[in-house]
């Protein structure tokens, strides 16, 4: 295993950041690096013990395109809608002007490159769970989702102390099966839950994002 980078645990928490215009695209990423990111990700929780976690990489240029085309479309979709980065930075007021100016020209900078990525990567889960109403419906959505994303984190945490950048994003799920079908993924009994594109960053110098205040998000006994 290469050296890792001399990060606390607590600095590699609060400095993995979405990576969007720091990427090395010209930089190559050895698959057996995304190979060790996949092995301590599979050390996640899982519901029930399932283990029905699995990880797309995708390196072959012709489907990066693809998907990447896709995402674009979908991209196109996402600027319009209300919860868009673009309509959350046209409502900012004060410090959070620039910041959220920053955000939206990553995100416009990530939609335009994401295929030119070494690795684009895809956190798929075992089943595909149809909406259901009630109580029942929620714990099947918790549980389905709450047995990737955990281990996805854990990608992202060994990539950042391996020197290489990630941005979780979840658009090409607008054209899911469209990728699916891309990728061979058994649409019907598999469900990708993200995305994020896979490459050595630009330094490795990052730091906290200025935070939302823990009293605005903490609650003690009640709401």
């Amino acid at each position: 295993m290469p050296a890792t980078l001399d990060l606390s645990p607590d600095e590699l928490l609060t400095t993995t950041r979405a990576v969007r215009k720091r990427l090395d695209f010209e930089r190559p990423v050895p698959l057996e690096l995304a190979r060790e990111c996949v092995e301590i990700a599979l050390q996640a929780p899982s519901g029930s013990n399932a283990r029905g976690w699995h990880f797309v990489l995708v390196g072959d240029p012709e489907k990066r395109a693809r998907i990447g085309e896709l995402y674009r479309q979908a991209f196109d979709a996402y600027r319009d809608m209300p919860i868009s980065a673009h309509a959350l930075a046209k409502q900012a007021e004060g410090d959070d002007v620039p910041v959220m100016n920053q955000v939206v020209g990553s995100a416009e900078a990530l939609a335009a490159n994401l295929h030119r990525a070494p690795f684009l990567v895809i956190p798929c889960i075992e089943g595909r769970f149809p909406p259901m109403e009630g109580p029942m419906g929620s714990v099947v959505q918790a549980s389905q989702y709450g047995s990737i994303l955990p281990a996805f984190w854990s990608f992202m945490l060994a990539a950042r102390a391996r020197g290489l950048g990630t941005a979780w994003t979840t658009l090409h799920l607008l054209h899911e099966e469209a990728v699916a079908e891309t990728l061979g993924i058994p649409f019907a009994a598999v469900t990708q839950a993200a995305l994020s594109p896979l490459a050595f960053t630009v330094g490795t110098d990052f730091k906290p994002a200025r935070g939302r205040p823990v009293e605005g998000s903490l609650h003690v006994d009640a709401w």
